[in-house]
């Protein structure tokens, strides 16, 4: 068995597994890679040390110098994430949380020691963004390393997840993401064009104006830097709106094959579902896309076990994504 100096060495290389059983198309491959098994539970982990490390290199963090403090917002995972990091390399970490995320991802950021600056759930995670800004701008000597407009984000997907996607599945002809910060959507999507020009690239986003954080309409107001700066619109070939009931279904039926994912996970995979769909009868196809952490993180919302309805019901109110 591989032996590892550190847990920070466990971020990466993560599994893909073969979910072509939940194709609605019998000549279309869907492959996930399980990104809920890096060391803090979710994709965030690849893009949280890439930030630090990038900020390292820069000289804004020093290495083993006391008393550095970072600020993030963040509607759980990438918190979590940097929380991890910056507890094995020594920073404090303030972390910008809107109150109504679910319990379990709260209750990760206290176990790895982050401080909890709360911003209004009704804000969702454009709030949070906001609150960030402010209190990076009144406190110049906290470290805002801004995963929206920190080209270390997309850095680690076209390094790391991009390769390693195409080193499993070389066949791959769709790639299906969250939209998110865009990161994982900018990174994989670009490396992944570079060796196949015809790789078609779609972003999963919720429909406008509904909370659905991990995920964003880009016509909500908010357009992450990142996603404009390094030619997001050219890279997309498609954006897919996925509503919440649908979201928890899929998510629901990733159990049937034996995966138990995030909510966001559900919101993919049934934009996947719908790619499948919408190949060429005659054609055949390869779909890879992201599980972007494990269902843990989300059993106190009920999402697997009430009423559908009531659960679609409170993700107004909690967020799930």
């Amino acid at each position: 068995m591989t032996r590892y100096n550190s847990v920070l060495d466990l971020i990466g290389n993560t599994p893909m597994v073969n979910a072509s059983a939940l194709s609605p198309n019998p000549l279309v491959d869907i492959w996930v890679k399980l990104e809920g098994r890096n060391p803090a539970g979710s994709v965030k982990d690849r893009i949280a040390l890439s930030l630090v490390e990038a900020a390292e290199a820069d000289g804004i963090l020093i290495p083993g110098k006391p008393d550095q403090v970072l600020i993030e917002p963040s509607s759980g995972n990438t918190g979590i994430a940097l929380a991890m990091v910056c507890q094995m390399k020594g920073y404090h970490l303030k972390v910008v949380l809107p109150t109504n995320v679910s319990i379990e991802r709260r209750q990760m950021l206290e176990v790895f020691g982050a401080e909890i600056i709360e911003s209004p759930g009704s804000e969702g995670s454009n709030g949070a963004v906001r609150k960030a800004q402010a209190l990076s701008e009144k406190n110049p000597q906290w470290v805002f390393l801004y995963q929206y407009a920190n080209p270390a984000n997309p850095a680690a997907h076209y390094a790391h997840t991009g390769p390693e996607i195409w080193a499993d599945v070389p066949e791959v002809t769709h790639f299906i993401a969250g939209l998110g910060t865009s990161g994982t959507l900018l990174g994989v999507g670009g490396f992944l064009k570079e060796k196949n020009p015809d790789i078609q690239v779609w972003a999963i986003e919720p429909p406008t104006g509904e909370m659905v954080d991990g995920l964003r309409n880009l016509d909500d107001g908010y357009i992450p830097p990142i996603f404009a700066e390094l030619g997001g619109a050219q890279i997309l070939d498609r954006k897919t709106v996925i509503r919440p009931k649908e979201s928890i279904e899929w998510t629901r039926r990733m159990t049937e094959i034996g995966l138990f994912v995030g909510i966001s996970s559900g919101a993919i995979m049934a934009g996947a579902a719908r790619c499948a769909e919408q190949i060429p009868e005659g054609e055949s196809a390869t779909i890879v896309t992201i599980a972007c952490d494990d269902g843990w993180k989300y059993l106190s919302t009920g999402a697997w076990t009430d009423d559908i309805d009531t659960v679609v019901e409170r993700a107004k109110k909690v967020i799930y994504f």
